[in-house]
């Protein structure tokens, strides 16, 4: 008898059937991958265990036995827990503060100080994670606030724990100490559910497989029965095919972006570098490295940033959004639905958010307009939404960061500046990123790409330009790109040769 097993499980929101009958096993003690495209269920069916949602119809069965989880308490109680792809903490409070939030104890009607720590340490020591109970999550590194939302649901007992896109904000070493992490839970017979579009962790770290696609089951097989083309069929129903982009044969135009001297006290100095019309540059490092800073300094967004930075050979005054703006630079910031978003807006207004001074008269939309550009750049991006006028919340990751790049699109900026362009996206979004992004060079635009994945990038670009330590570190050209060329000058080994 299998351990936990769906059974028909359906659920529908609003214009979307999110969940269509979807049914299949999970073994006791085993870590068991779900994959699918942006929109497939993944995410739902994780919550749906969790008790985030509820199902319409279908069942959960655990050893045989109906459970019902209504709500992430009754989950709880059930053993059930969910690490959440956006961390949901309370910033201001501490560690310890976190982890008893919804069960403080208490001495004489006031919260208990010393049990409170107390139990905290006893939580953290469950996946021997060193941290202060009195720290303030807010200081917290991405990596190290994962583990404290890990021993939440450890430290409470949970034998079943959904963890949904652990790594999309983590790095290089903060996911190896996660894969560690992972591989003794389940040594300790817990099971584990994992929810993530890298397919090289899934096949590194999971014993089976589940494949959704638009929200009905697929597939399920063992990991050592299938290879990574077979599941990426299975996820797109078609055969994925690598292409060379074609901005690659084109001749290159003038100098779009030029940086002299970039600096900013604590966070990079002396970069300079150009991306012509027509080209696509990345900028890769370690987290950490300064690339992130960099872009957000020539888009205006660092009061403290010095030196020279010309668009169109024209000097763009430092330290302005507004006059970035102007002279035709975008950025699609790293994290989309913080920075990149407004999700309570839909996906017309969303779209329209950098172009408001065009679609409007005297102060007045001109709603027409605006719709006719958002249904433009929706059929171009191939948006999967029931309207272009449903909830950005609602959307996938994949759909919203589309709406994160129709934005600027919509703008025609003649600068690009895409920071991680496709976090947490699956593999036929992806594939459609790199597509858009390779129309926009051919159209002239001049994009500078920051991204984690180096296979993006030596797939995307002309040239690579690597960052450590807050300094440019060296450029590769196309011709010798190579993961291990790349990897030696972010990690300084190049220079110490």
């Amino acid at each position: 008898m299998s351990f936990l097993t769906f059974s028909g499980i359906t659920k529908r929101f609003p214009g979307v059937l999110a969940l269509d009958g979807v049914s299949f096993a999970v073994e006791r003690g085993t870590c068991h991958a779900l994959i699918g495209e942006n929109g497939a269920g993944k995410s739902t069916l994780g919550k749906i265990l969790a008790g985030v949602y509820t199902a319409d119809s279908g069942q959960l069965l655990r050893d045989g036995q109906p459970i019902a989880p209504h709500s992430p308490l009754a989950a709880r109680q059930l053993g059930i827990a969910m690490v959440h792809q956006e961390l949901a903490f309370c910033p201001n409070l501490s560690v310890a503060e976190n982890l008893c939030l919804g069960d403080l104890p208490r001495r004489a009607g006031f919260v208990d100080r010393a049990a409170l720590r107390a139990r905290a340490r006893a939580m953290l020591a469950t996946i021997g994670a060193e941290i202060d109970p009195d720290t303030l999550i807010g200081t917290l590194s991405t990596g190290r606030e994962q583990l404290v939302q890990i021993a939440a649901a450890v430290g409470t007992g949970a034998q079943i724990i959904v963890m949904d896109e652990p790594t999309s904000s983590l790095s290089a070493a903060e996911t190896a100490d996660l894969f560690r992490l992972i591989r003794v839970l389940k040594g300790r017979g817990l099971t584990l559910i994992y929810v993530s579009h890298r397919m090289d962790e899934l096949f590194a770290l999971c014993d089976n497989i589940t494949v959704l696609r638009d929200g009905r089951h697929i597939a399920t097989e063992s990991i050592a029965a299938t290879t990574p083309a077979r599941v990426v069929t299975q996820m797109i129903g078609r055969e994925l095919i690598a292409q060379t982009p074609a901005h690659l044969t084109r001749e290159l135009g003038t100098v779009r972006l030029e940086i002299n001297a970039l600096a900013s006290p604590g966070k990079f100095s002396d970069i300079a570098l150009s991306v012509r019309a027509g080209e696509i540059v990345g900028l890769a490092g370690i987290v950490g490295a300064g690339r992130s800073e960099v872009v957000q300094a020539v888009f205006g967004l660092d009061p403290e940033a010095t030196g020279a930075i010309r668009i169109h050979d024209r000097l763009l005054p430092l330290g302005s959004v507004e006059h970035a703006l102007e002279a035709g630079v975008g950025l699609v910031p790293e994290d989309r639905k913080r920075q990149g978003l407004v999700l309570g807006l839909n996906c017309r207004e969303n779209t329209a958010l950098a172009s408001l001074p065009r679609l409007s008269t005297f102060g007045w939309m001109r709603r027409r307009t605006e719709r006719s550009l958002a249904e433009r750049y929706a059929k171009r991006l191939r948006l999967k939404t029931p309207s272009i006028d449903a909830i950005t919340a609602g959307l996938s990751g994949g759909n919203q960061q589309k709406i994160a790049l129709a934005k600027w699109l919509a703008r025609d900026c003649d600068v690009l500046l895409i920071d991680e362009p496709t976090r947490g996206v699956d593999v036929g979004a992806k594939a459609e990123i790199y597509q858009l992004l390779d129309e926009l060079a051919c159209e002239g635009k001049a994009l500078l790409v920051v991204s984690s994945e180096l296979p993006e990038l030596i797939g995307l670009c002309r040239r690579i330009l690597v960052m450590r330590e807050g300094r440019l570190a060296g450029e590769v050209p196309r011709a010798d790109f190579s993961e291990a060329a790349l990897m030696r000058l972010m990690a300084g080994v190049a220079a110490a040769a």
